[in-house]
């Protein structure tokens, strides 16, 4: 049974750690799975990713911002979820459109039409068929952050361009998300992800064996 899965969530929230958790749980199920990631999914997207995430002293405009998202993610659509869809797989993809219209949108200020209509034509009218949103607050969001940057996580990487805002914007972005779920509760699972990995897992494995029946 194809099924399109999205993993959003604010800076730090642990989706990309849960993600990888689901597509091995999957795997081991028998169940056919892609896990990928947007910006990145394609190899164009990976030099997109670069351009979007680094930091650079390349100044990116929030209009060149939503634009280079929606071509990573036009690419992205067509050579890699499209085809996995219609092999039956079950598609787990870190970030989607929602993020768009969370970042670029509440976060950037720009025009929520516009950026559904630029969603819409990128992405080849796709939507999820199930949005997993990891919440919590920014504060504890932001400190796991700042924790991988200093070594103090598994993970020992720099900060993103995101991860760099203030506060105001990260609290935009949240907010943007609980509206977007509110408008589409029937999409949307929100996870404590205040929680241990373990226990915000069990929860995952749980929604999936309800979604899939397994």
């Amino acid at each position: 049974m194809a099924l399109f899965i999205t993993f959003e969530g604010v800076e730090g929230s642990g989706k990309t750690t849960q993600i990888k958790k689901a597509g091995n749980w999957l795997r081991k199920k028998k169940v056919p799975c892609l896990v990928t990631s947007e910006p990145g999914g394609s190899k164009i997207g990976r030099e997109l990713r670069k351009l979007l995430l680094e930091k650079t002293s390349i100044r990116i405009t929030a209009r060149t911002e939503l634009l280079l998202f929606a071509a990573d993610r036009a690419q992205h659509v067509e050579e890699v979820i499209l085809p996995a869809l219609g092999e039956g797989k079950i598609v787990l993809c870190d970030r989607f459109s929602d993020a768009t219209a969370a970042y670029q949108g509440s976060g950037r200020g720009l025009d929520l039409c516009l950026i559904d209509t630029i969603n819409e034509f990128a992405a080849c009218s796709l939507k999820p068929d199930v949005t997993l949103l990891f919440d919590l607050p920014v504060e504890i969001g932001m400190k796991r952050a700042e924790e991988r940057e200093t070594g103090l996580c598994a993970e020992n990487v720099s900060r993103d361009r995101f991860e760099q805002e203030q506060i105001e914007f990260h609290e935009k972005v949240r907010h943007a998300y609980l509206r977007i779920a509110a408008e589409s509760p029937e999409r949307f699972n929100i996870i404590d992800a205040s929680d241990e990995p373990d226990a915000v897992f069990l929860k995952i494995s749980g929604i999936l064996s309800r979604i899939l029946g397994i």
